[in-house]
C-alpha cells in the first residue's frame, strides 16, 4: 500500500458543473480535488465550501489562490469555512501568480519570493497555531482564530529558488508543467536543501502535470495547444529552458515540449508515465485533464477513470 497520491484539477465557468466533477472524481476513487483561482473565474475557496457538503472522502486544495489580491487575513477567513465544513480534508495553495496578470489587475507586483515567505509564515501561525503575531516588510498580521485548524499550508513553485522556500516554509510545493526530469534534479533537491537549512523534514511535492487519456498524437497536441496556455510568462520559460527545452523562449509548445510536460497515451502508457512521476519521490499527482478529439465529454471520462483506477492500485 502506498501513500502516494492521485489528484485531478477541477474547472469550469459554473459551480454546478464543478460539483458535479468533484463528486465524480470521488465516486472513481480519485483521492483529491484541486482547483485553480484565477482572474474574474470561480473563487476555488467558495466552491469548495460547497463540495465539503457534498462529498465525504476525497481531499480538496487550492492549486493556487494568488497572495497579491488578498491578504493573508482575507485568506484565513475563507480557509476557517472550508476546513469546518471538511475536517482534516482541506488543504490549502498559494502563489504570487505572475508579474504581468498581477500588474494587469493594479497589483504592485515585486518581490514575489519574499512576500510569499510572509504569507505562508502568517498562514501557518495562525490556522495552524490558532494566534499571528507578526510584522514583516511586506505584511503585518495581528489576530486569532477559535481553535488551531488542520490544514496544510502548501505553495506554488517552479524555479530553484521557490522549491527551496518550499521546503524551508510551506507544508508542500505545487509544481506546474514541470517535466518530471527537472523535478528530479532540480525541484526536489532544492526542496531537501530548504528543509536541511530550516531544520525540518522536506515536505511533500504536487507535481501538477497535464493529463490526457487519448490515442492520436496531433489530436492530444492540438488540445495542449489550445487549453494550456502557452509558455509566454516569464517563469514558466526559463522553468522549461533549464529543463532542457530552449524552444520555450518562443512562447510557444513545440512537439517536444509538450511530450515532456504532458502525460498522454493509451491507459497503460499514462499509468506508466504516473509511475514514472510516482518514483522520483512526488508526493501526489495531481493531473489537470486535456480534452481531445470530437467527444470532449467522453475523453474527460476516460481519463477520470485512469486516474481513478491508478488511485485504487496505489491503496490496495
Amino acid at each position: 500500500m502506498s501513500d502516494q497520491r492521485i489528484g485531478v484539477a477541477v474547472r469550469g465557468d459554473h459551480a454546478q458543473e464543478i460539483l458535479d466533477l468533484i463528486e465524480r472524481a470521488e465516486e472513481l476513487g480519485v483521492d483529491a480535488a484541486w482547483m485553480t483561482t484565477g482572474g474574474a473565474r470561480l473563487d476555488s475557496i467558495t466552491v469548495f465550501a460547497a463540495a465539503a457538503l457534498r462529498t465525504k472522502r476525497i481531499q480538496l486544495g487550492t492549486s493556487i489562490v494568488p497572495t497579491f489580491p488578498r491578504h493573508p487575513l482575507v485568506m484565513v477567513q475563507q480557509t476557517q469555512v472550508v476546513a469546518q465544513l471538511a475536517p482534516g480534508r482541506f488543504r490549502l495553495g498559494v502563489g504570487p501568480s505572475h508579474r504581468p496578470l498581477m500588474i494587469s489587475m493594479g497589483m504592485n507586483f515585486t518581490s514575489p519570493i519574499g512576500h510569499l515567505r510572509e504569507y505562508v509564515q502568517i498562514l501557518k501561525a495562525i490556522l495552524q497555531q490558532g494566534r499571528v503575531d507578526f510584522d514583516g516588510e511586506f505584511y503585518q498580521a495581528h489576530d486569532h482564530i477559535a481553535e488551531p485548524l488542520d490544514v496544510p499550508v502548501m505553495a506554488s513553485a517552479l524555479q530553484r529558488g521557490s522549491f527551496e522556500l518550499c521546503g524551508a516554509e510551506a507544508d508542500g510545493a505545487i509544481s506546474w508543467i514541470c517535466p518530471p526530469a527537472y523535478l528530479r534534479d532540480v525541484a526536489l533537491p532544492a526542496m531537501r536543501a530548504g528543509a536541511e537549512k530550516a531544520g525540518r523534514p522536506v515536505p511533500p511535492l504536487i507535481a501538477h502535470a497535464p493529463v490526457c487519456v487519448h490515442d492520436h498524437p496531433e489530436e492530444v497536441r492540438a488540445a495542449v495547444r489550445e487549453q494550456i496556455m502557452n509558455p509566454r510568462l516569464p517563469f514558466y520559460q526559463r522553468m522549461l529552458v533549464a529543463a532542457g527545452y530552449p524552444e520555450a523562449e518562443t512562447g510557444e509548445w513545440s512537439d517536444a515540449m509538450i511530450d515532456g510536460a504532458v502525460f498522454w497515451g493509451n491507459e497503460a502508457q499514462v499509468a506508466e508515465r504516473i509511475e514514472e512521476m510516482m518514483a522520483i519521490g512526488a508526493a501526489e499527482l495531481l493531473a489537470s485533464p486535456v480534452v481531445a478529439g470530437a467527444d470532449r465529454a467522453g475523453s474527460l471520462e476516460r481519463t477520470l477513470r485512469l486516474l481513478g483506477q491508478v488511485a485504487k492500485s496505489r491503496t490496495s
